[in-house]
């Protein structure tokens, strides 16, 4: 979804970016070629996760309403990372509280958009508009071209997933679901800025009490007593962790080793994998365009993955001054 004020950054990064952190004079990549990429097998198990939680909300809709949904998984997210975490709350400057307020609001607005955008138009078409936020933040953070090419094939492939056009959706749920990308942009940066103030995931279960807080007005207003049915808790509450509490967790770690840029066109993975959760678990086919498509966002994905990897390679050929 760390330490280090004594900690030196090994390079300047993008806007954004969580830069890779180490002892001063320790050698940037970490050790051994795992330590490139590790945080890409930390964004991948994340993304599962969240896709076993979409499906699992999609069951909970009927039952709660949107608004709802939303609420039950950020209240249990809270009461699992509060809990495991007990973040200390003393000892932090007004800048980590501000930014840990932006974040925790973020994720409320993130998770508020999505779902009213998933409650009028298709998942799949959904996420792919989506994704579209961290894509265009991969091309703004990057300062290098190859990962605009990358982000170009990632694009290609989220929308020829999304069967090439929206024009027959609702358009109030496409306004919905480009305002969540845009949420998820803002996510991505401040919890890197989140991960580099806080040490474990102290910061990111303070910014989920933030943002249960923030919403739970919204969610007794449209869900009213079906929040408190035994059922409809317990079936909120794995939501909460299969779509937060271990994903957000999970990307805040990598954030801390991967650029914004990089992190960001991975997220185009989440279209793919949505298709093959469908496959796997709905029992949905899928079509020539669609593995094409999902074809599109690996490559896309592993360009970005080798070119950090190249990145880190080459800083540890270069002699300390």
């Amino acid at each position: 979804m760390s330490t280090p004020s004594a900690a030196t950054p090994a390079t300047p990064s993008p806007a954004g970016a969580a830069p890779a952190v180490a002892p001063a004079g320790a050698p940037v990549g970490g050790p051994g070629r795992g330590g490139s990429l590790g945080p890409v097998g930390l964004v991948l198990a994340g993304g599962v996760s969240v896709q076993f939680g979409a499906a699992l909300a999609v069951t909970l809709m009927p039952r709660a309403g949107a608004f709802g949904v939303v609420t039950l998984r950020l209240l249990a997210a809270a009461v699992v990372l509060l809990v495991v975490c007990r973040p200390r709350l003393r000892g932090h400057s007004r800048t980590d509280w501000g930014t840990v307020v932006v974040f925790g609001l973020t994720m409320a607005a993130m998770n508020g958009l999505f779902y009213q955008a998933v409650d009028r138009i298709p998942l799949g078409p959904a996420v792919t508009l989506e994704v579209l936020g961290p894509l265009t933040l991969s091309v703004l953070a990057s300062r290098r071209a190859i990962n605009a090419l990358w982000a170009a094939l990632a694009l290609a492939g989220v929308f020829l997933l999304g069967g090439g056009g929206f024009g027959s959706l609702d358009p109030v749920g496409i306004a919905f679901a480009l305002s969540a990308g845009a949420m998820w942009a803002a996510y991505i940066v401040f919890s890197a800025r989140t991960g580099r103030r806080f040490p474990q995931a102290d910061g990111l279960a303070l910014a989920m009490g933030v943002a249960a807080l923030a919403f739970l007005p919204v969610g007794v207003a449209g869900a009213g007593a079906k929040l408190l049915d035994p059922t409809t808790v317990a079936l909120g509450s794995a939501v909460a962790v299969l779509s937060s509490v271990l994903p957000y967790t999970l990307e805040l770690l990598a954030l801390r080793r991967l650029p914004a840029s990089t992190f960001a066109i991975l997220m185009s993975l989440e279209p793919a994998l949505a298709a093959t959760a469908g496959f796997l678990i709905l029992n949905q086919t899928l079509a020539l365009p669609e593995a094409a498509a999902i074809a599109l966002v690996i490559v896309a994905s592993m360009g970005a993955v080798r070119t950090q990897v190249g990145r880190g390679r080459g800083r540890k050929t270069v002699p300390e001054a």
